[in-house]
């Protein structure tokens, strides 16, 4: 079996401007023609999203119209150059990308300040000016800094935009990656570490992405950690355990009990699908997927 794409790559061809939707297969080849012609009907409990680049064979008009039948309102990780057909079918761009250098470099090496204060200086009135609020960003790998070290540097990279950000009202959110599996060597890899960075910036313009796959794989205790630290989380994802594929029963966390954990803090914003579908029909998982999380 050919071995799935890779989010860092994926990224990576987004960021260089070469990652392009393909061009097989209708909508109609996905779904019935009246699942087309009405939204799903949810219990408006949960803001369901999903990731563009999981479903990156999908062209993007398709992925559109197949999300907004689904009751899905908004797609994670697109760029400006993507927003016009999100408006176009009234979805809203529920994690900005395109600031970021990747996942490896970021804020918590200070040879990078300097680019990423540039990147996220010009991204940061884009996302506002689009009518979009969060924006999402990196600590960067370790590469042999302590934790100390690394929220100190991240402090001194972040805090030089927060004024920005607050004046355009747009979240900086830092996502947390495991370093076991995916992403080796990654800093924000642990709850505690990332509201302790979230703490020491002390600013409502930075909150964390919690992505539940991940930290199940390096800490665990998912719903402890969402009721304990819900304060400094703007934003969810989801994947199944082990593998990152569909969130069904065939994988070990249970979703429904998380996004009844997720509800019961009043969190308002959005939870987004990043699984990789591995059934043949991937919008039918995608699907089952909000099905399964509309609690």
């Amino acid at each position: 079996m050919a071995p799935l794409p890779n989010r860092r790559t994926v990224i990576k061809n987004i960021l260089a401007g070469t990652a392009a939707a393909g061009t097989t297969g209708t909508l109609s080849a996905f779904m019935p023609a009246t699942e087309q012609a009405q939204p799903a009907k949810l219990k408006n409990n949960i803001n369901h999203s999903v990731c563009r680049w999981c479903f990156n064979d999908v062209p993007l008009d398709e992925l559109c119209a197949a999300a907004k039948s689904m009751g899905i309102k908004g797609i994670d990780l697109v760029g400006p150059k993507e927003w016009p057909t999100l408006k176009k079918h009234g979805l809203d761009s529920s994690m900005c990308n395109g600031a970021e250098i990747n996942l490896t470099d970021g804020f918590n090496d200070p040879q990078y300040h300097a680019t990423l204060f540039k990147n996220y200086s010009e991204m940061i009135p884009l996302v506002a000016k689009a009518g979009y609020k969060n924006l999402i960003c990196f600590s960067g790998n370790r590469r042999g800094k302590d934790d100390e070290t690394g929220i100190a540097n991240c402090v001194k990279g972040l805090a030089p935009l927060m004024d920005l950000a607050a004046k355009h009202k747009v979240v900086l959110v830092m996502e947390l990656l495991n370093s076991k599996v995916n992403h080796q060597d990654y800093q924000c890899d642990r709850t505690a570490w990332g509201v302790a960075l979230a703490k020491k910036l002390g600013s409502e313009q930075f909150k964390l992405l919690y992505d539940i796959y991940h930290m199940q794989i390096d800490e665990g205790d998912v719903i402890r950690n969402i009721t304990d630290h819900h304060a400094y989380i703007a934003h969810y994802h989801t994947a199944g355990v082990p593998g990152r594929n569909e969130i069904d029963d065939t994988q070990e966390l249970y979703y429904p009990a998380i996004m009844r954990a997720i509800k019961a803090t009043g969190f308002k914003g959005y939870v987004a699908q990043e699984f990789m579908p591995k059934q043949a029909d991937k919008l039918a998982s995608l699907r089952k997927a909000i099905q399964i999380c509309d609690v």
